[in-house]
């Protein structure tokens, strides 16, 4: 994480997705004179993640929420960061501790929510949803090649009864994929938990906000890191940040160039940052992790 260190004393810092607070322990151990705000939208891991920090007292305060309401009420009197980190993954936390339906390796309830405070949870999609939605938001958020035949399974299972629990689920897609599917290195379900989870969380569809908040707030000269784990939301990443290193920013409707010619930001990682074989062995789940870094150049109403 050097691309997102401190250059000067005093510097602060907001770890957008904080988790068990594994990323701000990091950065505040090492840097003394780092000072960061932490968001989540989970109370509990958060929670975990204050007991965690406890040691750096007053270097450390935290935000229960979304991370694109954050930066929507971000108050005009606080300091604006100048480094901002939002690790786009689901913490070990929420698949092993949860008890909240995200991993099929164990019987638990479909809930799959970050905030249980509100929303639909995943049993509530299998539920609700006719089988050619269910289809779609398979295929559409994970890519998986054989969703009208789960969905199809779906359908003709909840004429019994409706699917409620992970290991009920992962039966289903299990019977309904070919025997060559389920002889592949992921287990046959991980693309339909992974497509629900994306759906009951709004994670696509918080995305672009979120960047553009993110980026809104960060001091001029400071830099952003997000750190993805599949290729629909690192396309997003990439995305936005090819645009915003264009010449004129202007959206294309605009009839006249007010943004005089002057790119938002300068890309950092041209290819993104993949881990090491180091990282990888140390930390399994960092193999399909990817860093993309900008820093970011001046506000877009030109300051």
């Amino acid at each position: 994480m050097r691309i997102l260190a401190p250059r000067r004393g005093g510097e602060l810092m907001v770890d957008a997705t904080m988790g068990e607070g594994g990323h701000s322990y990091a950065f505040l151990s090492r840097y003394r004179d780092l000072r960061i705000i932490g968001v989540d939208a989970d109370p509990d891991i958060l929670a975990i993640a204050k007991q965690r920090l406890g040691e750096f007292g007053d270097r450390v305060h935290f935000y229960s929420g979304w991370s694109q309401d954050f930066f929507a009420e971000y108050p005009a009197e606080l300091k604006r960061p100048d480094a901002i980190l939002i690790d786009l993954g689901i913490s070990l936390f929420h698949y092993e501790r949860s008890s909240r339906g995200f991993s099929f390796r164990k019987e638990e309830f479909l809930d799959m929510r970050l905030d249980v405070s509100g929303g639909s949870t995943a049993a509530d999609l299998l539920a609700r949803l006719s089988e050619g939605d269910i289809a779609d938001l398979l295929y559409n958020n994970a890519g998986e090649r054989y969703s009208r035949r789960i969905a199809r399974a779906v359908a003709e299972q909840r004429k019994q009864a409706p699917v409620t629990t992970t290991t009920a689920l992962a039966g289903l897609v299990e019977r309904a994929v070919p025997p060559s599917y389920r002889r592949g290195k992921a287990h046959s379900a991980t693309k339909t938990f992974q497509a629900l989870r994306i759906a009951v969380n709004g994670e696509l569809s918080r995305l672009p906000d979120l960047l553009e908040g993110a980026l809104r707030i960060l001091e001029p000269g400071g830099r952003l890191g997000i750190i993805t784990f599949h290729s629909l939301e690192d396309r997003v990443v990439k995305n936005f940040f090819r645009q915003k290193n264009k010449d004129c920013t202007c959206p294309p409707e605009a009839p006249i160039c007010r943004c005089e010619g002057r790119r938002a930001v300068n890309v950092l990682t041209r290819k993104g940052i993949t881990p090491a074989k180091a990282e990888i062995e140390k930390n399994p789940p960092s193999r399909s992790a990817r860093l993309r870094a900008v820093e970011k150049v001046l506000d877009e109403d030109g300051q």
